[in-house]
């Protein structure tokens, strides 16, 4: 449960624009009412009189953002920290996360998918903890939709052995942390993230770029285990995010029924068919193939990147064109934290209007995650809501300035319109 706050006056929010997400036009000025955590007034005909008036300028108004794949346990803003997985303990991760979690809001992000811990943890939900400390206050950052631990096979991409070869019996992962063989480990494997709050699933469908695990597009469970998995997610209510590069992975991952594609790199047109058939999500992740630092990464590393991305590119460019359900997602800190708003830029790149790059990350995100409380400004849905200057349906860079930001009617960034 969310601390109590102590009450406060209605807030009226006034600015030169704000976006009708849905009819997909701005609305000169923007106008709206603010009570308690909700938007309780569009272009209201009246305003308290004890309301807080605030005129933000020159900006314009927009639903909070939402990235659907982050992993706040992990890296830092700009990659400088020196630490690996064998020198870090729970603790630390978390206080981690807590950082990155600030500077993601700060960015004008106010919900997550923390899609899948992949560290040893002693068999805690890091992402669980980190979400309830937000939503009662004694932090600052996005709501959270967690995953407990990603669910991977052994020497699979998301055991984290494989990132960096370590030899045999170093940083090993139990079944509660995720590295899951056979039937009925996977289906423990999941229930015990269901137990200890993860609200999503998510699985390593396939091999990886940055991982010592073979090619990118292996499958890496059997038809039987996938089925085990969605099985569980989907009797406890839960939706399944597959990492997912390959075709024949993507095809057999939409088959046995997982919600949501990660990546999606090397699907075939064939194989889109029945994805856009079944209405399956794809989180994109585009800017990687642009934007991904592997300079360092181990020479058989750099080789597959630079045979996966340029195909990734192309692969999203033709999801765009057919219509795909694209949700905004960034794979942070794959791409620093808190510069988010690049991905929307690399969706625009690829073939999309500025105003679907939006609604990926508002609207279908919200759909992604099975809510009706946010994602537009509308009366009686969260107070979700970031300003950033000039006009965003005709330049979506200015995503990267946000300027302000609420969320649930707290405010926790506010800069001078110029």
């Amino acid at each position: 449960m969310a601390r109590p706050r102590t009450p406060q006056p209605p807030v009226h929010l006034t600015s030169a624009r704000m976006l009708d997400i849905v009819g997909g036009e701005l609305r000169d000025p923007g106008d709206l009412l603010i009570e308690g955590d909700r938007i309780t007034g569009v272009s209201p005909t009246s305003v308290p009189h004890d309301a807080i008036e605030i005129d933000l300028g020159d900006v314009t108004l927009l639903p909070g953002l939402m990235d659907m794949e982050v992993n706040l346990v992990m890296g830092g803003p700009n990659h400088s920290n020196p630490l690996i997985p064998v020198q870090e303990d729970p603790a630390l991760r978390t206080l981690r996360a807590a950082v990155n979690a600030r500077r993601t809001l700060q960015a004008g992000f106010t919900t997550v998918r923390n899609l899948g811990l992949f560290v040893q943890t002693g068999g805690l939900l890091l992402d669980v903890a980190l979400m309830k400390a937000i939503d009662m206050g004694w932090l600052e950052g996005p709501r959270i939709v967690p995953a407990g631990h990603a669910i991977s096979p052994t020497g699979g991409h998301l055991d984290p052995t494989m990132f960096q070869a370590f030899a045999p019996h170093v940083l090993p992962l139990t079944v509660e942390e995720g590295v899951a063989n056979g039937v009925a480990e996977v289906r423990k494997a999941v229930r015990y993230q269901i137990k200890y709050g993860a609200r999503v699933i998510k699985v390593s469908a396939s091999g990886g770029v940055m991982s010592h695990t073979g090619p990118a597009g292996a499958r890496q469970y059997s038809t039987e285990e996938l089925e085990a998995i969605v099985d569980e997610a989907h009797r406890a209510g839960l939706k399944v995010a597959a990492h997912c590069h390959g075709d024949e992975a993507i095809r057999v991952a939409v088959e046995t029924g997982i919600d949501c594609i990660e990546h999606g790199s090397l699907m075939s047109d064939e194989t889109m068919d029945l994805f856009i058939a079944r209405g399956t999500f794809l989180v994109a992740t585009t800017y990687l193939a642009d934007g991904m630092d592997v300079s360092h990464a181990a020479p058989e590393l750099q080789a597959k990147a630079a045979e996966v991305f340029p195909r990734a590119r192309e692969t999203i460019s033709k999801a765009i064109r057919r219509g795909a359900r694209i949700a905004c997602g960034t794979d942070a800190p794959a791409i620093p934290h808190g510069r988010n708003a690049r991905e929307l830029i690399a969706l625009v790149n690829r073939g999309m209007t500025p105003l679907q790059a939006l609604r990926a990350a508002t609207t279908v995100s919200a759909e992604l995650i099975d809510v009706s409380d946010r994602g537009r400004l509308e009366e009686g849905l969260l107070a979700d809501i970031i300003a950033v200057p000039g006009d965003p349906l005709s330049d979506i860079s200015v995503t990267e300035s946000v300027r302000f930001v609420m969320k649930g009617g707290q405010i926790y960034r506010r800069e001078e319109s110029d």
